[in-house]
Formats: C-alpha cells, sequence, structure tokens
C-alpha cells in the first residue's frame, strides 16, 4: 500500500484515535441518504413504467394495423402478409365498438366489447399456439374460456342493400325533356304534356259526375240534409256493430268497480313475455363474454349469469339503404378477468369476433389486425417494417407505445424530473465532502509541510486528498445502496396501498433493477470525486515555509 493512501485513510480518523471523525461520518451519512433516495425513486418511478405495460399488453397487443376504412374484410390476406415479417410470433383479427351493458336494474354505458378470434387470440382450444392476448393470465378462478364461441359459428353475412324501382325507359333523342313510354299505349308523349293530359281528364270526369247527380235528385233542404246526416250516423253505427259482432253492449264496469288501482309496475306475466336471462337452459346457449372484476361488481354479475349487450343508437339507424332500431343481444358470462388496471377493469369486454359482427350488418369485417412479437423493446422497429409491407395509403401501424403515448411520455417525463431532483441531495452531500476535506486540509497544514519537506510531491499531496474524498464516496454510496434495498424490500413486503381511481393501480409498485442501482453509485462516486478537487490542489500547492510559518 503506497503511503498516499495510508495517510488518507490515516486523516479520515479523528485527533482522538476514533474509527473515524464526525465530520466524515457527516460526509458519509449525506452521501448515503442522497443515494439511497435517487435509488428508492428511480424504482418506484420504474415499477410505476413497468406495472402499466404490464397492465396495458396483457389485455392489448404488441403492434397493431389498422384501416382508415370500416370495409376491412380483406383482413385475412393482411394477416398472411405481416406473419411473414421476422419476430412476428402471433396475428389475430379484431373488432372493437362501444355497447351498454344491462343486468337487471343496473347499466353500465361505454364500455368497449372487444370481438376477438378465441384461437388466435386467447390459445382456446390450440395446441402450442401463441396467443397474442395475455390475458388468460389474468383470468380469476372459475372461468372458463373455452365457451367464448358457439359451436358451428360462422361469420354473419353481409346484408344486401334493398332494391330500387326500375328506372323508365327514355328516348334517346327526347334531350331535356325526358319523354317516358306509357306502358298501355305504347305512343311517345312527352311527360309534361302527359300530366297536362292527366289533370284535364280528371276534371272532365269530375264535371260529368256533377252534372249526373244534379239531373236525378232536386237540391235537397236543410231539413232534408239533417235528416240525412241522422241516418248516416246510425247506420254508421250499424256497420260498426255488425263489424264487431260479438262484442259487449250496453255500460261494463271492470271488476272491483271503478275504484280499483292499477299496479305501480307494469310487468307483462312470464307467459306472455318470457324472459330468456330466467331460463338456465337458455342461458347455456347463449354465446360467452368476458367482463372486468370491477365491471362485474357494478352489474352485480356473477359466473353463469346473463347479461344483455346493447348497441348505442338512440332511436333508430340507417345503415345500407335501411331504417334500423338499436341491436340487442345475450351474452353468459363464462369469466372474470382482472388487469388490475381500473380504466381496463370497469370498461372492457371480450366476445366472439362473429359474434361482435352481427351488430353491425357490415359482414364478415373487423377493425384491425393485432400482433404479438418475441421483444416487445423491439415492437417499434417491427411496426415500421410492416407499415413499409403495407405501404399503399389504406392501413396505419402503430405499436403498443404509441397506442399509449400519452401515458408513457408522462411516465418517462416523471423519472427524469425526480430524478433530476433528487440528484441534487447528492450534490448537497458533496459540498459536505469539500468542507471536511476544506478542513482537514487547513488542520493538517504542517503534517503537509512536513510531508514536502521530505520529498513528496505535489502529485502524492493530490492523491492524498482525493482518495480521501473517494473512499468517503465509496462508503457512503455503498451504505445508500444498500438502504436503498432494504427500502424498496420493504415497500414490495408491506404493499403500501393506493387508490385505483387515481393511480389506475391498488399498490405501490416497485422494481428494484441492478442497472439503475449501478448507475445511481457511479453518478455518487463521480460527484464525491469532483468535489474533492478544489480542496486536493489546494492541499497540493501548499508550500513548506507556509505550513511552517505559525508555528
Amino acid at each position: 500500500m503506497s503511503y498516499p493512501i495510508e495517510v488518507a485513510l490515516r486523516y479520515l480518523g479523528s485527533k482522538k484515535r476514533a474509527f473515524i471523525s464526525v465530520g466524515t461520518t457527516f460526509a458519509i451519512l449525506g452521501v448515503a441518504l442522497g443515494v439511497a433516495a435517487l435509488a428508492t425513486v428511480m424504482s418506484v418511478t420504474g415499477g410505476f413504467q413497468a406495472e402499466f405495460r404490464d397492465k396495458v399488453l396483457g389485455v392489448n397487443a404488441h403492434v397493431l394495423v389498422i384501416k382508415y376504412s370500416t370495409d376491412f374484410r380483406e383482413y385475412r390476406s393482411v394477416m398472411d402478409q405481416v406473419a411473414q415479417v421476422p419476430g412476428v410470433i402471433g396475428v389475430a383479427p379484431f373488432s372493437i365498438n362501444p355497447m351498454m351493458l344491462t343486468h337487471g336494474d343496473a347499466t353500465a354505458t361505454g364500455v368497449l366489447v372487444k370481438g376477438v378470434d378465441p384461437a388466435r387470440s386467447l390459445g382456446v382450444g390450440t395446441d402450442g399456439g401463441v396467443p397474442v392476448l395475455d390475458l388468460p393470465r389474468h383470468i380469476l378462478p372459475g372461468g372458463d374460456l373455452t365457451g367464448l364461441r358457439r359451436p358451428g359459428a360462422k361469420p354473419p353475412e353481409r346484408a344486401a342493400p334493398p332494391s330500387l324501382p326500375d328506372v323508365p325507359s327514355i328516348e334517346t333523342d327526347a334531350g331535356a325533356r325526358g319523354a317516358l313510354e306509357p306502358p298501355d299505349a305504347g305512343a311517345e308523349l312527352d311527360l309534361l304534356k302527359a300530366y297536362e293530359a292527366r289533370i284535364q281528364e280528371d276534371e272532365r270526369a269530375a264535371a260529368a259526375r256533377g252534372a249526373r247527380n244534379a239531373d236525378a235528385e232536386p237540391e235537397p233542404s236543410a231539413v232534408d240534409l239533417e235528416g240525412a246526416a241522422d241516418a248516416g250516423a246510425d247506420e254508421g253505427e250499424e256497420a260498426e256493430v255488425a263489424v264487431a259482432e260479438g262484442a259487449p253492449r250496453g255500460a261494463i264496469e271492470p271488476e272491483g268497480g271503478y275504484g280499483s288501482v292499477l299496479p305501480e309496475d307494469d310487468e307483462l306475466p312470464a307467459e306472455v313475455d318470457p324472459d330468456p336471462c330466467a331460463d338456465k337452459e337458455q342461458i347455456a346457449k347463449m354465446p360467452g363474454i368476458v367482463i372486468g372484476a370491477a365491471l362485474a361488481k357494478n352489474l352485480s354479475l356473477d359466473l353463469g349469469q346473463c347479461v344483455t349487450v346493447t348497441s348505442p343508437t338512440i332511436g333508430f339507424s340507417f345503415s345500407n339503404g335501411a331504417i334500423k332500431p338499436p341491436v340487442a343481444k345475450r351474452f353468459r358470462v363464462i369469466a372474470i378477468f382482472e388487469a388490475g388496471f381500473e380504466q381496463y377493469d370497469t370498461k372492457l369486454a371480450y366476445a366472439d369476433l362473429y359474434e361482435t359482427q352481427a351488430f353491425y350488418d357490415h359482414g364478415d369485417t373487423v377493425t384491425g389486425v393485432e400482433m404479438k412479437v418475441d421483444d416487445i423493446d423491439n415492437a417499434s422497429a417491427i411496426a415500421r417494417e410492416i407499415s413499409k409491407l403495407l405501404s399503399n395509403g389504406l392501413y396505419y401501424t402503430m405499436d403498443w407505445e404509441e397506442l399509449n403515448h400519452g401515458l408513457f411520455t408522462a411516465l418517462r417525463i416523471q423519472q427524469i424530473g425526480m430524478s433530476a431532483v433528487l440528484a441534487l441531495i447528492i450534490v448537497v452531500a458533496a459540498f459536505t465532502v469539500i468542507a471536511t476535506l476544506i478542513m482537514v486540509v487547513l488542520d493538517k497544514k504542517k503534517e503537509i509541510a512536513v510531508l514536502k519537506a521530505m520529498g513528496a510531491t505535489d502529485a502524492a499531496i493530490l492523491r492524498i486528498f482525493l482518495y480521501q474524498g473517494g473512499i468517503i464516496g465509496v462508503a457512503g454510496t455503498t451504505l445508500g445502496l444498500l438502504l436503498g434495498v432494504a427500502v424498496c424490500k420493504g415497500l414490495l413486503v408491506y404493499g403500501f396501498p393506493l387508490d385505483p381511481k387515481v393511480y389506475f393501480i391498488s399498490r405501490l409498485p416497485v422494481q428494484a433493477r441492478p442497472q439503475e442501482f449501478l448507475i445511481t453509485g457511479g453518478i455518487a462516486i463521480l460527484i464525491c470525486l469532483a468535489a474533492t478537487i478544489v480542496p486536493s490542489l489546494y492541499a497540493a500547492r501548499l508550500r513548506p515555509a507556509e505550513g511552517f510559518r505559525a508555528q
């Protein structure tokens, strides 16, 4: 061991031969607290990022291809193309639309019902296939995804457009007159002239009928007209009675008299309006649906119960040339998932793709195609490659981070900002190191002068105090990292609770990654070494005569 290190270790102690001086102790503790705070905050913010990423990827795919048009019927050919891209390990179609879910008197609006392929998206009924979604690992005990698609289900047929009446034939030389060919005569007449002739004919027929009536009957008097009106009314009543033969006659009084009270609930008997959700046999035949845990709690739903899904249209809608009412279908709850993300657990449900396509008249069309890649960190590059492959202006490709760009950008800015602020604690601790070294240099002027008089170089004196600052930095950093690990472990064991309505998760996430701890320790040691430069240069430039002058 060289003498600069021996001298540096001796200077760390006190005059009373204690193991370490008070100034050195406070310097080490300041560095340790700064490192522990920075390491803990980086672990917590990193935990938020990892938690949100797991929640997002648990119910979403890694890469999406969406068509700018709503008519995406060629999705199978697109799936075949993107499946050949290196890195893509799973491809599946999907459709997603806002719906309204009803169970009993409870209603949930704005629920996104996502139609998925049970085999491709969830791995139902496949051996060794890679499902695109990680939803099965979020299913609560008791759920079974095998009933999501009914046996023999097929994509719905596209509704044919309504037939239009035949277009009348028009003369080739009629020009703007638009002459029509009457079906009875076959003569070609101008359209306006035909209308005029028809009007004149109707007027002549009306005048002829009026003349015949005037010749046949004299003009009736007022008394005759009144009698005729009464007779006509009597004949009308007899006619009504004749039409409604067998109807009750005379005064009719309801049972209980006119003082009877009608029931408050206008409920029809079960034999008149049967409820399919009350029949277990009919519920067993319904298509399956998977809903979030919070949504099931809000609707008071449990496994095996019936829920009504209605398209959220107000009144009638016009689709494919026809006016249609809102479409309502009943589903059977086959599974409940808990992603741990309040936004997904309350506003997301999964159903068979064929069943969701039936809500609209577009036939076998989807919203887009989703993919799973082997490395989620490489999803952005794969998305760009797929975009080049489908570069025809009809499709838009995005990865999971772009799909949730606002969320992850905010988390990244938060991590950088909080880490920068807490790094100032280490900078403050570095000033403690500077103050400690300056006091040591001022206190050891005579010893420094003696060393220089004995032949010690300026570089050797410089190394003495650099080593001293480095030892303080290493000791404080080591203690701070150990303290940070202990705090992170305590947070993981305790599970600090959070309000899911505010933070979207139920407990404080912590992810202690070794690389972040190493980066934090390296930065702390560099700051401590930089803080020793000024005191070390002052000690190295000290002349022996200046050291002995005060003696």
